[in-house]
């Protein structure tokens, strides 16, 4: 679990549309915001860049198998003292108004989605029952979750109760264009390698015969171009930053290197 905390400049984010319009009005008016789109994206870094640009406290929370209601809410801890309440970084959220973003949310266990539901309705309330409290949600609390529609499969999905709370919004990877102008900048490297690179994802994103769990998100572009930047020959960048990271078979690895050694040829 992940907990940060983002009240400073806002990170650099390219606008696709009105996304950041809509989730200004959201929170506004005590809207919950669900994210949907495919890994590497740009939810986690929108989410980041609304946080600054509102002034609010951002408490992130990467979502798994094992994380259970206790994990958000908080739970008794024992010191030297005797028992004491920590709170989760949910309730910190609600309690200082800030906003509470749960990552790959359908990865958590059900009884965490029970948790949210008074909080994303009109009652804005977390029951905590260990302490007893029905904590209020303070002025500009915000509950923000995101999930990859393409990859969860049908058992994991979020049920249609939970989803319709939320006001969704679809993301999805830039245009060739943008995405090129985000790679450059997030990593230095220049335009041409940036096209090629971004050349390369769309390639393997519209490939279906290599049958990939995850097609190459622009995170895994950034990380390759720095290596780039950083005089790592474009070829192995490529390898290492984008290729191994989407499939543990050698066999389909070296067949997508084929693909970068048309592009690059170093």
């Amino acid at each position: 679990m992940l907990l940060t905390d983002a009240t400073d400049t806002p990170p650099a984010y390219l606008p696709a549309g009105d996304e950041i319009t809509v989730f200004e009005q959201a929170w506004r008016h005590g809207l919950p915001v669900l994210l949907k789109g495919p890994t590497g994206c740009g939810k986690t870094r929108f989410v980041q860049h609304m946080a600054a640009r509102l002034a609010l406290p951002l408490f992130t929370v990467s979502c798994h198998d094992d994380l259970a209601a206790a994990d958000l809410v908080g739970r008794h801890l024992v010191g030297t003292d005797g028992t004491y309440w920590v709170d989760g970084p949910l309730t910190r959220a609600v309690r200082s108004g800030g906003i509470c973003y749960l990552d790959e949310v359908v990865e958590a266990r059900k009884d965490t989605t029970v948790v949210l539901h008074s909080l994303s309705d009109d009652r804005r309330l977390l029951p905590i029952e260990r302490t007893g409290e029905q904590l209020e949600a303070a002025t500009g609390f915000m509950l923000v979750v995101s999930y990859n529609p393409g990859y969860q499969q049908l058992l994991k999905g979020l049920k249609p109760s939970t989803r319709q709370r939320f006001i969704a919004l679809s993301f999805n990877f830039p245009d060739a264009q943008r995405e090129a102008q985000i790679v450059m900048r997030e990593s230095g490297v220049d335009a041409e390698r940036a096209r090629r690179l971004v050349t390369l994802a769309r390639a393997l994103r519209a490939s279906a015969e290599h049958d990939l769990e995850e097609v190459p998100g622009t995170r895994l572009l950034v990380n390759a171009a720095k290596l780039m930047a950083a005089h790592c020959a474009a070829r192995r960048a490529c390898r290492v930053a984008v290729l191994e990271c989407l499939s543990d078979d050698p066999g389909v690895v070296d067949a997508l290197s084929e693909v970068v050694a048309a592009l690059f040829e170093d």
